[in-house]
């Protein structure tokens, strides 16, 4: 059967899941079938959040020719996953949506197309949208070709044009009733099947981990050349070029939404393959006898550290059910198998171990779940990753690109100058305003929760990777204002909080559980602030004449675990379990704060 492999790349929320959601419609043949929405976002965490965290990968037949198709994450902070991916297709269908055209992942995953000299669709999504501009978009897309320094063959791409949520697509930029079987047309015709001999010796290399219950860890990739069969003894080459050898258990293909076990695969299919229990992305499955190792995945490296280390507080072991160090670093060991854009060391202090990635979202994704398996745990402060080269320090920078209302420019501008950014673009519309910045990673962590205060919500930013430069000095960007620190163990009272409120924006309600350290509100000056938050009002047999009335408490501000990451400053910790999210000082008591400050 005839082949194609190709991947959907896009920016964020430009309608890759929803397109692949049609495609596949489009290939089930049971009139009975209904597909949930996005259902290639299949982890919780992606429904939730409404975006691709891991990339799958799906087939259709179409007119005898069996199309692979690969969902990639849109959010720059997966990219490892992109990456990875170019690895085993011939083609990407380049998603941009009508009314935002360009944006910096559309830079990111299109500059990995060009790289691995795949060849490119443009899909100008979302026409249908208010004030949508297709010509605009693609002329944004030519410009981006043409930065990313494209040769005149891979500028002659063929463009389509629809809505993905409709599941309609044409090549006029207008809506018609003709449906996604245009893009199918498109790909047999401009994207080549894979080059692939299968009268060779067997080679494989998984790009990426996939997991079964029943038979583990399985790689999922492209057969470059030869054959594989359920029950074949395999060389696996390993990083460090050792070969050991496994049968295989088990071989599966997907097939629109299913998952098919198949006894043979052939080269140039997409495939997942299950046996070696500890099998890793980038190494070499030969046939036995042929060992030639392939080049090695090259994933780009991490920009932001994070401290995980074992729950020491006085509620340690109340809520979860993973609580010790041991337990902790075999979680992170395992994670890094599956995550190679993920790096973890082992810290200088106790239980402690520093865990690298391609962003916050990336880290506080890892925490997110390891939360929901029952997890106790502490991070600290984000920090930036410092790359050294011959005795220079080098600090990773982001392109960001920020909307926000025209009343609030002034205020992001100033913020994101103190911070070091560099202004690189402005564009002023009716009630909008498009900046662009060159700014120092660091000086965008924790920005976020800042950046919506100042908006009012209504700011939009996104930002990629854009390169090291040279550290020229590095001090600590923390919050302004000081903390709210409780002085005793107990639990909150209305009588207390009453009397606190006019100290800062409280963290917590009445009858909330709280220890000596715990951070308990925000205070309103730059001072840290030891509250007894416990005082309960003291009780008298004198009767008032005058009825007590009742307390009325303003409403607390619950923090939810990206804006705690954003919140903290240096020499504090976001306490993590199953049921709770804390926020403390890293040294509980007053005299441990005054002995290491």
């Amino acid at each position: 059967m005839d082949i194609r492999n190709i991947a959907i790349i896009a920016h964020v929320d430009h309608g890759k899941t929803t397109l692949v959601n049609k495609l596949i419609e489009s290939g089930i043949k049971d009139d009975h079938t209904v597909l949930q929405e996005r259902v290639m976002d299949s982890d919780a965490l992606e429904r939730e959040k409404g975006i691709t965290i891991l990339a799958k990968n799906t087939s259709i037949i179409y007119k005898d020719t069996k199309i692979n198709i690969l969902d990639t994450p849109g959010h720059a902070d997966f990219g490892g996953e992109v990456e990875r991916i170019m690895h085993m297709v011939d083609g990407v269908l380049l998603l941009v949506d009508a009314f935002e055209g360009v944006m910096p992942q559309t830079r990111f995953v299109l500059k990995k197309a060009l790289e691995k000299k795949v060849k490119p669709i443009v899909v100008v999504n979302k026409i249908d949208r208010d004030a949508a501009n297709p010509q605009k978009a693609l002329n944004e897309v030519y410009d981006l070709f043409i930065d990313l320094g494209a040769s005149e063959e891979e500028l002659d791409f063929p463009v389509l044009y629809g809505s993905a949520l409709l599941g309609k697509m044409s090549k006029k930029p207008e809506l018609t009733d003709e449906g996604v079987s245009v893009i199918f047309d498109q790909i047999i015709e401009t994207i080549k099947a894979p080059e692939a001999d299968a009268t060779k010796p067997f080679k494989f290399q998984p790009s990426l981990i996939d997991y079964n219950s029943f038979v583990g860890r399985m790689g999922v990739g492209k057969i470059y050349q030869g054959s594989i069969t359920v029950g074949t003894e395999v060389s696996c080459i390993r990083e460090d070029d050792k070969v050991i050898k496994f049968r295989v258990q088990k071989i599966y293909q997907n097939e629109g939404v299913s998952k098919i076990e198949v006894e043979t695969a052939y080269a140039g299919d997409i495939v997942s393959i299950a046996g070696l229990s500890d099998i890793q992305v980038g190494e070499t499955l030969t046939a036995v006898g042929f060992e030639e190792k392939m080049p090695a995945i090259e994933v780009g490296e991490p920009t932001v550290e994070m401290a995980f280390s074992a729950n020491n507080s006085p509620f340690v072991g109340k809520d979860g059910i993973h609580i010790t160090a041991t337990k902790l670093a075999a979680r992170l060991e395992k994670e890094i198998h599956k995550d190679v854009s993920l790096k973890i060391r082992k810290s200088d202090e106790k239980d402690t171990w520093v865990v690298s990635g391609r962003g916050e979202l990336h880290l506080s994704i890892l925490i997110e779940n390891m939360r929901r398996e029952g997890f106790e745990f502490q991070v600290a402060k984000p920090k930036v990753v410092i790359k050294e080269e011959n005795g220079t320090k080098y600090e990773p920078y982001e392109l960001a690109y920020i909307d926000v209302p025209n009343e609030s420019v002034g205020s992001v501008i100033e913020i994101l100058g103190s911070r070091n950014g560099e202004l690189v673009k402005i564009d002023q519309s009716n009630n909008y305003t498009k900046i662009e910045y060159i700014i120092p990673s660091r000086g965008l962590i924790g920005f976020m929760t800042t950046f919506l205060t100042l908006t009012k919500g209504y700011g939009i930013i996104n930002h990629s990777f854009y390169d090291y430069r040279k550290l020229e000095h590095i001090e600590a960007i923390n919050r302004q204002s000081g903390a709210l620190i409780s002085n005793s163990d107990g639990f909150s009272t209305q009588y207390a909080l009453k009397k606190l409120e006019e100290r800062g924006m409280m963290f917590v309600e009445p009858r909330t559980a709280v220890y000596e350290g715990m951070i308990i509100g925000e205070n309103n000056r730059p001072n840290d602030l030891v509250v007894n938050v416990t005082q309960e009002k003291q009780l008298t047999n004198v009767r008032q004449a005058n009825k007590e009335q009742t307390v009325v408490l303003k409403r607390p501000k619950i923090l939810n675990l990206e804006e705690c990451l954003s919140f903290i400053n240096d020499d504090e910790l976001v306490e993590i379990t199953p049921k709770n999210i804390r926020l403390r000082k890293k040294y509980l008591t007053e005299v441990l704060r005054k002995r290491n400050r």
